[in-house]
């Protein structure tokens, strides 16, 4: 049976809303990831600034015994 040509309009707005669907569910899910990577690059970034200020405070402390 063939389709009229509102059906085939239908089927082929139905078949773009369903891509936008998808696409937008590709995005969060891809959002949610980059967003835990930034998580993890904040902590690295105050782990490495913790030694950080760590290592200057044994230097001065190193300098003031000479």
């Amino acid at each position: 049976m063939p389709l009229g040509l509102a059906e085939l309009t239908l089927a082929v707005i139905i078949g773009t809303l369903a891509a936008i669907v998808y696409s937008l569910r590709v995005l969060v899910l891809l959002e949610r990831r980059i967003a835990k990577m930034d998580e993890n690059i904040a902590r690295i970034t105050k782990k490495v600034f913790s030694e950080e200020v760590k290592i200057e405070r044994m230097e001065k402390k190193l300098l003031k015994k000479r």
